[in-house]
């Protein structure tokens, strides 16, 4: 199994450098980590104190381990953190984060890579978030004692771990000197396998992460002005199928109502397509004083990193993705206290089902159920400011994940004497 593992490794390289001809999400990664091995000594060179290594997928991952950061961090000043993704998604973000004495490219899980990754760095702790699991790097870890965590993890019972097949990929989960995780069926899941003693419950530190940012949101004047004398339907993290679902709402948007989209990706044309079919109406990045603010319809944001500023002026959330792979962070616009509706794709995600079971969201299964759901609320203030509201009381009641976490780690250090 150790043969095929890194035979898989390996062909997934060769085709990453094929794809990468014309791609430009994997020449991102090829190129990011090509010359890893330099980039890695020379952030560890003539620097002195403890490296404390926090590992993250993508942007998403980052933001949800930031919190643990950020609290470890202060809990060791003296310490160097060092941040790896695995995509450029997360890397191209957060590259300059302020808090990290390095952030790069994860190399690729090969044994050779995985060793070297791990002397060169020399960590005192390791941190994955959420699902990264990657063999190599938590054998070597393992090899060397390194207090290693798993942290926001969630399990479903269709993974791999729990399959009669999984054995080899169970025995990972070994590795973690502790594994903590968002709810009570993830824990019971462990049990099963035997792993409760280093299971513990801390919840999910997203929530720690989204209140602390909502407090301090950035204000958007142009927002601002778009929103004056009137109520505003955000649809943040939107794809191509969303965008179509949200169309005939956008051409009959109800008096005292405006669109606001922020698409996932930005993509131009598509951009200036959809407008063109919605009516009409403004971009974000192409704002001038003498843009008719007051008077547009829609306003779609085509740039990235603000749309938690976004939802403050917000009435009523559509998250996108959930007619697609699944939705996206519902967390945000819930912070704001706004109700949230979101597409038929949400069952991977705890807090979508907590949000509906509060009365705080609404799934929708189809663009006219979409189209019916928002102008129900557009027209009942009474019902849209009770689920904004109960929105923002389970945001703010889930937080203390960080805390928990750090204060579980701190014991295990002190045990580990490092």
């Amino acid at each position: 199994m150790r043969f095929l593992y890194e035979l898989g490794i390996c062909l997934y390289g060769m085709l990453l450098r094929l794809a990468a001809l014309w791609h430009p999400k994997a020449a991102q990664m090829v190129r990011g980590r090509r010359g890893w091995r330099g980039a890695l000594g020379r952030a560890m060179q003539g620097r002195e104190g403890r490296v404390v290594w926090f590992h993250c997928a993508s942007l998403g991952e980052f933001e949800q381990g930031r919190p643990i950061m950020e609290a470890f961090m202060q809990q060791h000043p003296d310490w160097r953190l060092v941040v790896t993704f695995f995509s450029p998604s997360g890397y191209n973000v957060r590259r300059d984060y302020e808090l990290a004495e390095a952030v790069l490219y994860l190399p690729l899980d090969t044994a050779r890579n995985a060793r070297e990754f791990v002397e060169l760095l020399s960590p005192s702790c390791a941190f994955f978030v959420k699902y990264e699991i990657w063999r190599n790097l938590l054998m070597a870890l393992e090899r060397r004692g390194v207090p290693t965590f798993l942290v926001s993890a969630r399990f479903r019972h269709d993974q791999l771990f729990f399959r009669p097949y999984g054995g080899w990929y169970r025995r990972l989960l070994s590795c973690f000197t502790r594994i903590f995780v968002q709810d009570d069926d993830s824990w019971e899941l462990l049990r099963g396998l035997g792993l409760a003693e280093r299971v513990t419950i801390s919840g999910d530190s997203r929530f720690d992460r989204v209140v602390a940012a909502a407090r301090r949101t950035a204000s958007l004047p142009a927002l601002e002005a778009f929103a004056a004398g009137h109520e505003l339907l955000i649809a943040g993290s939107t794809w191509p199928p969303d965008e179509e679902h949200l169309l005939p709402l956008a051409q009959s948007l109800p008096a005292g109502w405006k669109l606001v989209v922020a698409p996932h990706e930005i993509d131009g044309a598509r951009i200036d397509g959809w407008l063109a079919r919605a009516g009409g109406g403004l971009r974000y990045t192409q704002l001038t004083d003498n843009s008719p603010l007051a008077t547009g319809r829609i306003l779609v944001v085509d740039t990235v990193g603000i749309l938690l500023s976004v939802y403050q002026y917000g009435d009523l959330a559509y998250i996108g993705g959930g007619f697609g792979v699944g939705i996206h962070n519902t967390l945000e616009a819930a912070a704001c206290s706004i109700p949230v509706l979101f597409g038929p794709r949400y069952e991977q995600f705890l807090e979508a089902d907590d949000l509906i079971e509060e009365g705080a969201a609404l799934a929708i299964h189809s663009g006219e159920e979409l189209r019916r759901a928002a102008l129900g609320l557009m027209g009942d203030g009474a019902r849209r400011r009770t689920m904004g509201a109960r929105a923002g009381e389970y945001v703010e009641g889930n937080t203390g994940a960080s805390g928990l976490v750090v204060h579980d780690v701190e014991k295990i250090l002190e045990q580990h004497a490092v």
